[in-house]
């Protein structure tokens, strides 16, 4: 297994770390009742999918 060898610093590992950044969620409005909902899913509101009824709520 490789090993490193020798320490990292702490500006090279913040600075590494820094790129570890949390995203907002991406939503569309949905077609049929403009509720916004996740990409390639079911509407939760409406339970329409590609303009038909596939849950019923």
């Amino acid at each position: 297994m490789a090993v490193p060898k020798r320490r990292m610093s702490r500006s090279n590992t913040r600075s590494r770390r820094a790129q570890w950044k949390a995203r907002a969620v991406v939503t569309q409005p949905c077609p049929q009742c403009r509720s916004p909902k996740l990409p390639h899913t079911a509407c939760t509101v409406c339970g329409t999918y590609n303009g038909r009824q596939v849950v019923q709520v």
